[in-house]
């Protein structure tokens, strides 16, 4: 049986882990709240950029020069590009196990092609490196504060790779924030580019230029929102579940300090049965 001292050193433990893992949700809890306004804030513009794109496309229909756009070739998916937009750091519960199951998922069933892997946060580059896949890029250190020129710059190496026909679709898997108890896993194509088909009314715009002009202009700044919106929305799911995790943690805490409390209760009163016990015996003896 563990001593008083014992038990004292331990509870004493808890309780500034306790307070450690109450710091962390109220950090991530702040953190949240900026990055769901982020990430909320670009949810109109990818939605009205895909409404024009779709305007653009019934507008478009039977063009020869739209269906040559380069980023609308649809080919055999020989070569496959992934982007697995993870996060730096853990404490976060499932978060990066279950975006990285789904990852791995995806690669397994895709053995008999040509996989390149780009990562985006260091617990993805970590996991792939370590399995010996093919990383065509690496990004560490960009997840905590995305901007748009970082979604560029990756967007303009996946088109580039895209339009040469070096790879024959590009594949993206985020975790997509839905809500602060549970995150939504997305693996989404980004290339070759679906044109979004009109539902319902669509409207009849007059254009300045031809469709083939807008589309060519367009259809990258639409890859470039994709890796950028990915990277925002990842970013609030990541603190949602790091805030969830930190406060099951402290519950948890919370528990294992009353439990090891009873026991040294239990122990400190055995511990004084047992002296006056010892008394008492003594003084029958004499």
């Amino acid at each position: 049986m563990p001593s008083l001292i014992d038990i004292r050193r331990r509870i004493r433990s808890v309780k500034n882990m306790q307070q450690i893992t109450k710091a962390m949700k109220m950090v991530s809890a702040a953190k949240l709240r900026r990055a769901q306004e982020r990430a909320i804030a670009s949810r109109p513009y990818a939605g009205m950029m895909q409404r024009v794109l779709s305007n653009i496309a019934a507008a478009a229909v039977g063009s020869d020069e739209v269906a040559q756009l380069p980023l609308l070739q649809v080919r055999d998916e020989k070569r496959i590009q992934l982007i697995v937009v993870s996060s730096d750091t853990g404490l976060a519960g499932a978060f990066n196990s279950n975006l990285l199951r789904q990852a791995q998922r995806f690669a397994d069933e895709h053995r008999e092609t040509d996989l390149r892997v780009e990562t985006i946060g260091r617990k993805s580059r970590d996991y792939f490196k370590k399995r010996g896949y093919n990383l065509s890029g690496e990004y560490v250190g960009i997840v905590e504060k995305p901007n748009i020129e970082q979604a560029r710059e990756i967007a303009a190496k996946m088109i580039d790779r895209y339009s040469k026909a070096e790879v024959d679709a590009v594949y993206l898997v985020v975790n997509e924030f839905k809500s602060v108890m549970a995150p939504n896993l997305v693996l989404e194509r980004i290339l070759p580019v679906d044109l979004p088909e009109g539902k319902g009314e669509t409207i009849d715009y007059i254009y300045e230029q031809p469709p083939y002009e807008l589309l060519s202009e367009l259809l990258p700044r639409y890859v470039e929102m994709s890796i950028y919106r990915a990277m925002l929305e990842s970013l609030s799911a990541y603190h949602a579940a790091r805030m969830a995790a930190m406060d099951a943690a402290s519950s948890n805490a919370g528990d294992v300090i009353q439990t090891l409390t009873l026991n040294l209760n239990r122990v400190r009163q055995a511990a004084i049965t047992r002296e006056i016990i010892e008394i008492v015996s003594g003084a029958a003896a004499l």
